[in-house]
Order: structure tokens, then C-alpha cells, then sequence
């Protein structure tokens, strides 16, 4: 998800709450240090004096072989990878390897239904409750039958369940937001809606995909559709307002990240950055329980404006909702106004693509934090479901869900889906990880059962769903492992394993002070790297991605096993301190966000949402074809005083881990969804241009994509647009081989 400000200077896509002592893998392993300045070879004098001196051993580990990768469900001769590397570049197109198409198919502002006019390059287009909506993020691929039935093995028609995370409103309006000290209501639903989530048909048409204009199954999900509370949480105190007295609907999905696809074949939409969205103003603390301030600050939301105002725009209950302050002449329940409304956001929400008027639903038993995508284990009859989860802001956690039911081969294709996700989502166990330094980890329970939760003397649990809304203090009081912004997760389709990528952390430090976290084995490095030719950047400026093997390969285990899969860095880093992974020229990259695993192929694709790294090259998707937790080496890096110890995954070569795509101009890359044949992906692309600020000045864009690409109205000086991106193989092979 990219960290960007909108409209105001706060920062709300880049939190920071969590001031708990828990360990921050420094505590664990205290590894990991790497320099961008180091990376161009020497350290500098300044560097020297804060590292001391700085020595490497490693022990272990297994040979770099350059043999073929053959896919793992096609044809024994299929090699993966085979394709040409792509080269970085900053060009504002869309870059693939020789042999391969990459066609957009659908953009911000495109009309799903023929009630509403085309899409015009102007800034006037209203209704987006009946268009695609903006900023398109994570997205999951629901197959369809000929006859419009679900088929989890078509490969001609589909629908696509696209995250719509956030807006960019210069480009939404004719000249941007209105100036003044209130929002205009009319640009304000435009942005509520341009939020939320999309369902849409696309068809093969000569032999490509292509959106079924007005088709059944489009539906949007916007910032105000009505959602019903569903878990441990419906009908809590804590979740009343004056919308929803017995505190079991809200409205909206906010801030929609990344996604994940239920094995009974249903959408799930993480709810991320949604904090911000809220006004609380100056005094309000002093008109709540020292509790419920904890709670409100351990989640971002201190008091202050809103990222967006709409609270401003008018009487109208609908933009009210956003102003959570305390009303003294209101109830004290919090039915008469919106001191709650805040509680309705943070969640995994499922939704049923393949009907357009069902229920949807918060699974509050997932937790409540700042949500990317979820990633299923392997399904096994007569075991229970885990689903994995990152919380994506510096410092937090990574969680796991068990189901109380066990999976039944029967509920693959229900008749009731949403009933299905009943069953399997809202009862069950939810953990924390704590990694600890020798690669061994283990999974803590969150529920008053737990002791430690229970008797958290920094907040007090009123009841189960009290620790479903509040599952970060939860965390906190077991001593979760403080990890760099845990972002999206992928199970590998045969071993099981589970990968979480850690996009960066600008608050790590070898020598932590305030609210700083140190090195440790599961984050371990903290570096300075130079961009350009002056500007630096601290911390674990380019991220990593972890990985974990559950013991005996049980869903429900409660300790596993873990080490760091990819150090992201640039080529001519230092190998001692900063490219641990030893990556090259055609592989290197900085901040990985997306992860996703190919059923076809078994591929591993791995997005990244940059700005470390942006002064040599757009923003990136790379192929990989990993081994297994355990099959690389220990490395150790010495900080002077302090040596830290951790576990690096076996270096790639150039047949396992290869740039298979870079985006256009100032964009991130984002959301995979493939056809079950392999032959076809849809991929994102977010915010090109995002760096623009004047809307009057074409010249000025930092994008013309995806106009410059012929692709809809404004040509070669379009104002950019977020859009969907179909790749295909021009021999009709499957992608990536």
C-alpha cells in the first residue's frame, strides 16, 4: 500500500502507535544491517563512528546451481523463468519481456454500467458508485461457467474482485478539491465512493479478456454500502452508534488493501490505512475513559483533523459519521452519535462475488488492525482452515486465524457461501507470532483464556469481542514480535509454507532511541541509503520477506519454524551488510508489497511499492521460485558491541528469481489474479503520476499513463489513472515460463 498524503500534511497511510516494550527482533537476533551508502561500496566516516566495526561470518547453507526450474503442474519440460529479464527503467509504460502483451482493460473513472457516460478526461465524471473506482489494489480471479454458474476452472469468463484502497483527488475532480475550510459535497461522494471494492464480469473475446458492460455481477462496494457485523464483536457496546443502536451493521469498506480468496470461493478485502478517515477534535479525550483514549491512540487516531474533511461537507448523517468526537449532550451508550464509529473499520471483509445483492460481512474474529491480505493454508479434509495475516504499519504484528471447524470437501461450492463463511470464519482461535532468535517461533493465543490477555494491566478486555476490536492491545500484552510494516502473504501452493513480506521500516536503528525499534533476527537490518545524489533515507530502507513452516505441517501448530526468504537491495550494495541475498542487476528491487503465489505454476510473484530505490527505476513485479525455510545459511553480523545472528533463505540465481515487469511513472505495482489455465494475468497499477500538484499543468504530470498507452480518453497528455493491466503470452503459453 503506498504511503502517500492527501489534502493535508499528516501522514496517515505511515502510523506509528505501537509504544509497547515488546521486542522488536532486536531483542531476538539483533541482525541485519545494511547501508545504501554502503551499497555504493564505502562506508564514510560519520558511518563508521556510529557502527564501529563491522564483520560478517556465515556458516552452513547449500550450493547456487543454475539448473532448470520445471513448473510444478504442467508438463515436466516446461521451464519456469525462461523468459528475459527485464531491465529497470523510469519510462512511463508498462514493461514486459519480449514475447509477452500487456493490455489495459480497466481504469479509474470506467463505466460498469451504460446508465452513466463514458469516462472523459476532465475531471467531471461523476456516479462512481456505477464506475470503476480509483486507486486499484489487491484483486482475486472468480471463475464462470458458459451458463453464468461459478467454475473454479474456467479459464474464458470470470469475474474479478478488485480493492479500490484510496483516492487521488487532484485527478478526481476538474481542478482539484475546492478550496476552503469545508468540502464540497458533491466532490466528497465522488471520493466515498471511488473507495471500496468492485465486482466485475470480464469475457474472452477473440481469444482476450474484456468488461462485460452492465453484466449482473458488477457491483460496486463503496465507502457508504451497508455491511453487517458478523463474529465475536456483533452487537458489541463498543461498536453502537447512531446508525446501528444494537452495533451490527456499519457502513462502508475503507482503505482496501490486499485480498484473499476463500477456498468456498468468496472474496476477502483487508481494510488497511482507515484510521485517518476520522475527525477527532481538540478536547474529546477529555470527554472519554482513560480506556477508551488507549484504545483510540494505540490505533492512530489521536485527536485532530481527518485525511479527507468530509466530515465538513454538510448536516447530512452521512458525512457526520466521519466526526467521532464526542457529543456530551448524547447518550453515553454512543447511540446518539459516532464516538464509536471508528470501531466499524479494520477488518477482513467477505464478500460473495457471484451475487450482487448478498449479504456482506465484517469478520470481526480475524482481528481489527490494519488489515493487507489473507492468505488460506492448504485446505485438508477433516483439518481446520488457517488464515494468515500481516498488520501493515512499522512495528506491528503477524497473525494467524484457526477455524473451530474442521474443512469439509463438501463446502468447496456451497449454496450458501456467505453461510459457508459463517461456519469457518466467525468461530476460532486467533494468534500473534513471536520469532525468536535461533529460527524457532511460536503462535500466542488472543482471548480472555490467555492469562497474559486477561490480566493486561494497560487495557482491560471487557469481553471476547473487546479483544477482537482491540486485538493490537492484545498483542501487545503477549509480547508480539515487533516486525518491519508486514504486508502481503502468500501460502506456497505444495510445501505449505507461508511468505510475509516486510516492506521497509523508517523507525529501525542499530542504536534505538525514543520510540525507535532496534535490530533483531527477524528484522535485522538498519542502514543509510543515499538516493540520487544526496538525499538518504535510514532505516530498513528496502525491506524483506519472511517466511514460516508450521510444525509437522499442521494449520492449528502453535510453533514454527522461520528465516528470511529475500533481502531486498540494490545489485552493487554490500554484500556484507545490505545485499545479504547476493542479488544481481536483473533481480535486484527495494520495498516488496505484494506476494502472490501462482496455482498454475507455482511461480512466487513479488510487487513492490517503492521510493527508495525510484530514482533508478519505476516500481516492479519479479518471478520467483523459492526453495524451503531452512535451505540457505546463518549469517552473522557484528555491530561492534553487539553481534546478531539470523537465518538467510539460499541465494537465488538467475533461474530461480528474475524482473519479469516494471510500471510506468510514479506508480505502484499491486494485486495478481490468474486464470486457472495460467495463460492469463491481471495485474495493478496504482497512482501513476502521485507525485503530480498542479491538476492545470499538464506538463507538469508526473504520468500519462495509461492514456500514453492509447488506452482511453486523453492521449498523450492524459491525467493518469490507476487501471487493471491483462498480460498474456504472444505464443498462448502460461505466464512466466
Amino acid at each position: 500500500m503506498n504511503k502517500r498524503t492527501d489534502l493535508t500534511v499528516t501522514d496517515f497511510d505511515n502510523e506509528d502507535s505501537n509504544t509497547s516494550n515488546n521486542p522488536t527482533f532486536d531483542a531476538v537476533l539483533q541482525a541485519r544491517l545494511s547501508r545504501r551508502s554502503i551499497l555504493r561500496g564505502s562506508f564514510g566516516t560519520a558511518m563508521t563512528a556510529a557502527l564501529g566495526g563491522l564483520s560478517l561470518t556465515a556458516c552452513g547453507g547449500g550450493s547456487d546451481d543454475d539448473k532448470p526450474v520445471t513448473g510444478g503442474t504442467g508438463s515436466s519440460n516446461e521451464r519456469l523463468l525462461a523468459f528475459g529479464a527485464v531491465a529497470k527503467t523510469l519510462a512511463d509504460t508498462v514493461t514486459v519481456p519480449e514475447g509477452y502483451t500487456a493490455t489495459v482493460v480497466l481504469a479509474t473513472g470506467d463505466r460498469l454500467f451504460s446508465d452513466v457516460p463514458a469516462y472523459t478526461d476532465d475531471g467531471l465524471n461523476t456516479r462512481y458508485d456505477r464506475r470503476s473506482g480509483d486507486c486499484h489494489d489487491g484483486m482475486e480471479y472468480f471463475g464462470l461457467s458458459a451458463t453464468g454458474t461459478p467454475d473454479a476452472n474456467s479459464s474464458d469468463r470470470c469475474l474479478l474482485g478488485m480493492n479500490h484502497e484510496y483516492i487521488t483527488p487532484l485527478f478526481l475532480h476538474a481542478n482539484g478539491p475546492t478550496a476552503g475550510a469545508n468540502r464540497v459535497a458533491t466532490e466528497v461522494d465522488i471520493e466515498v465512493d471511488a473507495h471500496g471494492v468492485a465486482i466485475t464480469e470480464f469475457k474472452k473475446t477473440n481469444g482476450k479478456f474484456a468488461l462485460v458492460l452492465d453484466s449482473a455481477f458488477n457491483r460496486r462496494i463503496t465507502g457508504l454500502t451497508e455491511i453487517e457485523i458478523a463474529g465475536p464483536a456483533r452487537g458489541n457496546d463498543k461498536l453502537k452508534t447512531k446508525f446501528s443502536t444494537t452495533g451490527t451493521k456499519t457502513r462502508g469498506t475503507l482503505n482496501n488493501c490486499g485480498t484473499g480468496k476463500t477456498p468456498w470461493g468468496t472474496l476477502l478485502t483487508g481494510e488497511e490505512n482507515w484510521s485517518g478517515y476520522f475527525k477527532r477534535a481538540t478536547g474529546d479525550a477529555a470527554n472519554r475513559s482513560a480506556q477508551a483514549n488507549v484504545a483510540l491512540s494505540r490505533y492512530g487516531r489521536g485527536e485532530g483533523s481527518s485525511r479527507y474533511n468530509w466530515e465538513t461537507a454538510g448536516a447530512d448523517d452521512k458525512y457526520a459519521r466521519w466526526d467521532i468526537t464526542v457529543n456530551t449532550s448524547a447518550a453515553a451508550d454512543g447511540t446518539e452519535d459516532y464516538r464509536f464509529e471508528i470501531n466499524g473499520q479494520g477488518y477482513m471483509t467477505e464478500i460473495d462475488p457471484y451475487s450482487a445483492t448478498s449479504v456482506i460481512k465484517k469478520r470481526t474474529a480475524l482481528g481489527r488492525f490494519a488489515h493487507e491480505s489473507a492468505a488460506f493454508s492448504n485446505p485438508v479434509v477433516g483439518k481446520p482452515l488457517a488464515v494468515y495475516m500481516g498488520d501493515d504499519s512499522r512495528g506491528e504484528y503477524v497473525y494467524k486465524f484457526v477455524s473451530a471447524a474442521n474443512w469439509s470437501a463438501a463446502d468447496a461450492n456451497p449454496a450458501n457461501r456467505v453461510a459457508t463463511g459463517d461456519k469457518y470464519l466467525d468461530s476460532g482461535k486467533l494468534y500473534v507470532a513471536k520469532f525468536n532468535s535461533d529460527g524457532s517461533g511460536e503462535w500466542v493465543e488472543l482471548s480472555l483464556n490467555n492469562a497474559t490477555v486477561a490480566s493486561y494491566s494497560t487495557y482491560s478486555f471487557a469481553d471476547e469481542g473487546d479483544v477482537a476490536i482491540h486485538s493490537r492491545l492484545a498483542a501487545d500484552a503477549v509480547g508480539a514480535t515487533k516486525m518491519d510494516r508486514p504486508e502481503w502473504c502468500g501460502t506456497h501452493p505444495t510445501t505449505g509454507e507461508v511468505y510475509f513480506t516486510m516492506t521497509n521500516n523508517s523507525n529501525r536503528r542499530v542504536n534505538p532511541s525514543g520510540s525507535q525499534q532496534g535490530v533483531d533476527a527477524a528484522n535485522p537490518r538498519a542502514y543509510t541509503d543515499i538516493k540520487g545524489v544526496s538525499s538518504s533515507q535510514s532505516g530498513n530502507v528496502n525491506g524483506h520477506i519472511v517466511r514460516i513452516k508450521e510444525t509437522a505441517g499442521e494449520p492449528g501448530a502453535t510453533t514454527f519454524t522461520w528465516d528470511v526468504y529475500l533481502f531486498a537491495a540494490e545489485s552493487a550494495a554490500s554484500p556484507t551488510f545490505v545485499n545479504l541475498s547476493s542479488l544481481t542487476d536483473d533481480q535486484d528491487f527495494s520495498s516488496p508489497d505484494g506476494l502472490v503465489f501462482s496455482k498454475a505454476t507455482g511461480i512466487c510473484w513479488i510487487q513492490t511499492d517503492d521510493g527508495a530505490y525510484t530514482d533508478v527505476t519505476n516500481c516492479m513485479m519479479l518471478a520467483g521460485v523459492p526453495g524451503t525455510v531452512g535451505d540457505g545459511s546463518s549469517v552473522t553480523l557484528n555491530y561492534g558491541a553487539t553481534s546478531v545472528t539470523t537465518k538467510v533463505g539460499k541465494k537465488p540465481t538467475e533461474s530461480t528469481l528474475k524482473r519479469f515487469l516494471v510500471g510506468p511513472s510514479q506508480c505502484e505495482i499491486t494485486g495478481l489474479a490468474e486464470s486457472p489455465d495460467g495463460k492469463v494475468i491481471f495485474i495493478n497499477v496504482q497512482h501513476p503520476g502521485e507525485d503530480t500538484t498542479d491538476v492545470g499543468n499538464r506538463s507538469s504530470y508526473g504520468s500519462h499513463w495509461p492514456g500514453n498507452a492509447g488506452y482511453g480518453a486523453g492521449g498523450n497528455t492524459a491525467r493518469p489513472r490507476s487501471a487493471t493491466v491483462m498480460i498474456t503470452k504472444n505464443d498462448g503459453g502460461r505466464i512466466g515460463t
